[in-house]
């Protein structure tokens, strides 16, 4: 994993923000779901490498 901090940051701000904007985007349909489920994945990965600190 990414061990500096400077770099490891920027790096989880913009994965919480593109899971959210996925999230945002899903529509009610499979194609919906699916991209809701790859959002929130994207989103926790995001969270963990945040909460590494």
């Amino acid at each position: 994993m990414l061990r500096k901090s400077h770099i490891r940051r920027p790096i989880a701000a913009s994965l919480m923000i593109l899971g959210a904007v996925m999230m945002y985007l899903a529509l009610e349909t499979w194609a919906g779901v699916l991209l809701l489920v790859l959002g929130v994945s994207v989103e926790v990965a995001g969270i963990a490498l945040k909460r590494k600190d």
